[in-house]
């Protein structure tokens, strides 16, 4: 079977790496350009495309150029997105003779969208997954393939959670690939009444709102960590970054919202319900280092406020 695979990120690299290994015939390969603003912690789709001898393009406008007639004239069976950050206009996905296939880490209906590996540690799940889905106008809305769960440990974070899900991928590419190809792959449409939709974060997003309670507190920082921008609140009008986090003992509860309530192996905070260690910070300008450090170096005692 012929295919153009649209791939980014590791998922992206994983998945491609498959279809070469399984003899599938790939036309060509589309990915982005790096970012020279995000911190690019996975492989290559572009490396191991050209090490491959694929052609390989990067292009944020398939209306120009002629795209959809180069990729018509490439006759593919399927068309795969792997992780790719752009959703294919309809003119493309028409190309596919077969289908035209997404993989989407979620278990949808559920965190149809951006970003769904934050989003499920934000709002605290114990499950998510990946699902592959043919691909239609409306985002992840399309018929399901086949899905993977993948469990969600209380010390996941995306990173690790993101690894979890790539190695789903693999498997559920190893198990399905050869039923598209024969025709007995199944399509199971979705329930839109199950559906929940969740949009893109930006670094803004990551600030600390002590109103919340330690636990959700808590999941922001597990979910934005490294290799993402990181929560953050503030001490004396300078940004501090939070990258390790974990939940304290309650204690009373009569001190504000975001003043230090202990010092120890980290830095205690009360939130709004529970409080919160620190392990590892930032301060703005500076390296990362242990929060117990941190607190020493500023002068941090029991009743400093961050904000």
């Amino acid at each position: 079977m012929r295919s153009v695979v649209f791939a980014y990120s590791d998922v992206g690299y994983v998945c491609l790496e498959y279809l070469l290994d399984a003899g599938a015939d790939v036309a060509a390969v589309f990915t982005h350009a790096d970012d020279p603003n995000e911190e690019i912690w996975f492989r290559s789709v572009r490396a191991l495309a050209e090490a491959r001898g694929l052609p390989v393009f990067t292009t944020e406008r398939f209306d120009h150029d002629g795209w959809v007639e180069r990729l018509g004239a490439m006759n593919p069976d399927f068309l795969f997105s792997f992780y790719y950050r752009r959703m294919l206009p309809t003119a493309v996905l028409e190309t596919a003779r077969r289908a035209a296939l997404n993989l989407h880490g979620s278990l949808l209906p559920k965190y149809r969208g951006r970003c769904p590996v934050n989003w499920v540690l934000i709002n605290d799940e114990r499950e998510t997954g990946v699902t592959l889905h043919h691909m239609v106008a409306k985002a992840d809305a399309g018929d399901i393939v086949a899905q993977r769960r993948v469990p969600i440990a209380d010390d996941d974070t995306a990173y690790t959670l993101y690894g979890k899900q790539t190695a789903a991928a693999i498997d559920l590419m190893r198990t399905t690939y050869p039923h598209l190809c024969d025709g007995s792959a199944p399509r199971i449409v979705q329930d839109p009444a199950a559906a929940t939709y969740f949009g893109g974060r930006r670094p803004a997003d990551g600030l600390i709102d002590w109103s919340q309670s330690a636990r959700q507190i808590y999941n922001l920082v597990r979910a934005v960590t490294h290799p993402y921008p990181g929560a953050f609140t503030h001490w004396q009008g300078s940004q501090l970054m939070i990258w390790r986090a974990q939940i304290a003992d309650a204690g009373p509860s009569e001190l504000p919202p975001g003043t230090v309530a202990g010092l120890d192996d980290g830095v205690v905070v009360q939130a709004g319900a529970g409080r919160l260690r620190f392990l590892r910070v930032q301060s703005a300008g500076g390296e990362e280092c242990d929060a117990a450090g941190w607190a020493r170096d500023h002068g941090i005692g029991v009743g400093s406020r961050l904000a």
